[in-house]
């Protein structure tokens, strides 16, 4: 890194490169992350001597090369190569190996590395350092860490690539922006950065996204036409067809494409290579995202004829944390594009997860509940419920509850985490209804009069048309304290529980009415006394105790 030693003898700062040193700062930004991100070693190396040019890293000495040579002190570019020649020798040498960079390397500079020791996984030798590929001619610009007294192990540009520089800088013949734009957007400036420079950034992109736009309008008639066609209708016509992420990803590929027919700096072209990478990046995740949603209307629509509130949670839910999903993978894609490793990051992510879910645990308890009984389907919008001792109507599932309207009126709100650890009858889901009373006739009917009603009741519920024949059964079954009980069983077949009780309401009156045909009497809860007078004396007291009875 670039000390700032180096930035006060050189006089870096200036406002006509404002745009040019943006990309190095946020590479310098990315290189300092990375070191914090990576691991601490074993033990604490002895402190080193820093160089004032920034060379004791590839990534400083690319960029304070490209700085220095940008500028136009070729004489301090010149300290960044590993060469015999004195300073104001090597000063040409410097200026073409600017070009060459400049015009046909790569741009790949976030991707150099910026650790003392270079690229531990570097086929090359441990002391030399693949920059990049010149393209076309097939150079490998190339590093070697050399030892210096006054500042000790640095990395240079190796003498093979200087060697090789003057040939390839005769075959360089790119044309170059400045060349093609007219002299007033090359000469004059606006706070210190070139005109052609903010044409690109004002005007260029918008009006690429403009384009993308007029594209769209004029295909959308077309669209219209092929859909109407296909599904023999005559309304048919798209919203749009190139989507906002789609417009974005046209929009950095035609930044690609300019990038590789117009010639730019190697600083211009990896700024606009990185926007190109950012746009795209954004572009992919805004795409998920709308397709994601696509998808849940589309489930939406399908569940739509089911009374299930809690779907639509468990989907919105579903959804969201998918989107968070696709935004946190992109935020970690652009990290790894700055060179700043993301295990730092997904090791802060695991911790603060462990401690949202410990100080959320009952919230999180409520949900996963929620979740489990709306994808069971135990419980429905609508279904009259039994919670304990509580009967009413649920009126609305949630997340972290559900509601329930008692027949009080009132409503009454259970965590889904409480809920899914108790015993539910869900009374609406039942096919038949359960006709179960108990008839109680007197002691005093006779035999008769019981086989009579016995078999007019179950003649009577055999041949009504909501009861289930097979189940019904009226069997005289019980003498019990104070009555003689005969069972009467049967299952109604019944829509709501609303027919059922008037279907039961007949039945009732018709067991009444067999009583009165009878004429037996019900009974009820009763007790006879038996009175017995007191036994004279000359009676023994055998006979006195036959002469005495109790009652009931």
């Amino acid at each position: 890194m670039i000390s700032q030693k180096l930035l006060q003898n050189i006089s870096f700062v200036k406002l006509r490169f404002i745009s040019r040193h943006l990309i190095v700062a946020c590479l310098f930004c990315a290189s300092t992350w990375s070191q914090l991100a990576s691991e601490a070693p074993a033990a604490v190396p002895s402190p080193a001597r820093k160089d004032p040019l920034g060379r004791s890293t590839p990534r400083g000495t690319v960029l304070g090369f490209l700085i220095a040579a940008g500028k136009g002190d070729n004489q301090v570019a010149a300290q960044y190569l590993n060469t015999r020649e004195t300073l104001k020798g090597g000063a040409p040498l410097a200026g073409q190996l600017y070009v060459v960079l400049n015009r046909r390397l790569p741009a790949r500079l976030n991707e150099i590395s910026d650790r003392p020791e270079g690229d531990a996984t570097s086929l090359l030798k441990p002391d030399l350092y693949l920059v990049g590929i010149i393209n076309g001619a097939g150079l490998d610009v190339t590093l070697e860490r050399v030892e210096r007294e006054d500042s000790g192990h640095i990395w240079l540009f190796s003498r093979t690539t200087l060697e090789a520089i003057p040939a390839v800088y005769e075959e360089t013949h790119q044309v170059s922006v400045e060349d093609i734009f007219p002299a007033a957007l090359v000469d004059n400036y606006l706070v210190g950065i070139p005109a052609y420079e903010w044409l690109f950034v004002f005007v260029g992109l918008p009006l690429i996204y403009f384009l993308t736009g007029l594209l769209n309008r004029l295909l959308l008639p077309v669209v219209g036409w092929v859909l109407n066609r296909l599904r023999r209708r005559t309304d048919q016509r798209p919203r749009q067809v190139l989507p906002q992420p789609i417009r974005l990803l046209m929009m950095a590929a035609s930044i690609r494409w300019l990038l590789s027919e117009v010639g730019l700096s190697l600083i211009a072209r990896q700024f606009w290579s990185t926007m190109a990478t950012l746009i795209t990046i954004c572009g992919c995740v805004w795409l998920l995202i709308l397709i994601n949603r696509t998808t849940e209307q589309y489930s939406r629509n399908r569940l739509q004829s089911r009374p299930s509130s809690g779907a639509a949670s468990v989907q919105r839910l579903i959804r969201r944390s998918i989107d968070l999903v696709f935004v946190f993978v992109g935020f970690l894609v652009m990290l790894r594009h700055f060179g700043i490793s993301p295990t730092a990051a997904l090791a802060g992510l695991g911790v603060g997860g462990i401690a949202i879910a410990l100080a959320a645990q009952k919230t999180l308890e409520n949900v996963v509940g929620g979740v489990s009984l709306i994808l069971d389907e135990a419980v429905r919008v609508g279904d009259v419920l039994k919670v304990g001792e509580v009967t009413g109507t649920v009126d609305d599932i949630g997340l972290r509850s559900i509601r329930i309207r008692t027949l009080d009126r009132t409503m009454l709100v259970i965590p889904n985490g409480q809920l899914a650890n108790m015993n539910l009858e869900v009374i609406s889901c039942r096919d038949k209804f359960w006709f179960h009373p108990t008839i109680t006739l007197r002691y005093e009917t006779r035999s008769s009069q019981i086989a009579s009603m016995t078999d007019a009741v179950r003649s009577l519920l055999t041949t009504h048309p909501h009861i289930d024949r097979d189940s019904v059964r009226v069997r005289f079954f019980q003498l019990a304290t104070f009555s003689l009980n005969i069972e009467v069983f049967a299952y109604v077949v019944a829509l709501d529980w609303n027919q059922f009780l008037r279907i039961q309401e007949d039945l009732l009156h018709g067991i009444m009415a067999i009583a009165q045909q009878v004429g037996v009497q019900f009974a009820f809860p009763s007790q006879t006394t038996y009175l017995v007078a007191e036994p004279n004396k000359k009676d023994s007291p055998v006979e006195s105790l036959q002469a005495a009875s109790a009652a009931r």
